[in-house]
């Protein structure tokens, strides 16, 4: 009997701990401050008068010296999209300059992919032309952790009737991910082709989808029930903050500006400083003083 009323102590001590786990696995509170930077639209290309590589390396000298624990690229890395098949080697040149300049930098880099780092020749073993891309840098969606805080790293480059989209396969990871992120933890997200964008109703005075991912809402919908405080964006190379549902969207200009030719509608060559303290983050733009060729 008294086995018995011990065993059954140590299950009910059992279950309260699990209970305990869980509700700690539900319940994820960001306490450390850090900052970490986002540079896009790097745009390193085979034009040696546009001096793009040492634009990035000076970028990158920049938010090492800033104190970021970490780079996230917002991509278009390298400029090999318009790149036919027998130019196969310039490509991965181009790669491998880029690579051998992220090896080195003295803060690790999470990348994601954008239109332009896509090579469509080695299809259809890589669909969507992100085969080169992932030969060097890996999965072109994934996600990772740092002082409490979960970044989600997307591939809004992949096609769906001829339009930039989240495919089906990556639509079923992301909810798999975030049935495994805690309610309250605070959600950074990283996408090249924005979520939301005033690029041309500005610029054009238009409204298009032509520069958004088409199915944006369903994806920004999974997010509902969670603390997704920031979407990093990329592509325009215009510098936009836009702020829906409580939710903060940064288009964070471009590290390149107008393409290596200066600024680019008032915004300057330039990068995203984050500081996160807590649940709360503040940012700015920093310039970080390239001179365009003369």
């Amino acid at each position: 009997m008294k086995r018995h009323n011990v065993l059954n102590k140590m299950n009910v001590l059992r279950l309260l701990f699990f209970v305990l786990f869980l509700a700690g696995h539900r319940n994820v509170d960001a306490q450390e401050k850090f900052s970490f930077a986002f540079l896009t639209d790097m745009h390193v290309n085979a034009n040696p008068k546009t001096r793009s590589l040492d634009g990035l390396k000076q970028a990158l000298r920049s938010a090492a010296a800033s104190g970021a624990d970490f780079i996230i690229s917002g991509g278009d890395n390298v400029d090999v999209d318009g790149m036919k098949a027998d130019r196969k080697e310039q490509a991965i040149k181009l790669y491998t300059d880029y690579k051998a300049v992220i090896d080195a930098s003295p803060v690790p880099w999470h990348l994601t992919i954008g239109n332009h780092d896509r090579y469509w020749h080695d299809e259809p073993s890589a669909p969507h032309g992100a085969g080169l891309f992932s030969s060097f840098f890996g999965d072109t969606y994934y996600t990772f952790d740092h002082k409490g805080w979960r970044f989600i790293v997307l591939n809004s480059t992949e096609i769906c009737d001829g339009k930039y989209c989240v495919s089906e396969q990556q639509h079923q990871w992301l909810v798999e991910v975030l049935a495994n992120t805690p309610d309250t933890q605070p959600i950074v997200v990283s996408t090249h082709v924005p979520f939301l964008s005033l690029y041309y109703p500005v610029l054009e005075g238009k409204y298009t989808d032509a520069d958004t991912f088409t199915n944006q809402k369903e994806i920004f919908d999974l997010f509902a029930g969670h603390n997704l405080k920031l979407v990093l964006q990329g592509h325009q190379h215009l510098y936009e903050e836009i702020k829906v549902k409580g939710v903060q969207f940064i288009t964070a200009g471009a590290v390149s500006a107008n393409w290596w030719g200066g600024e680019f509608h008032g915004t300057e060559e330039g990068y995203l400083l984050v500081h996160a303290d807590g649940d709360d983050f503040t940012w700015e733009y920093m310039d970080y003083g390239w001179e365009v060729a003369k």
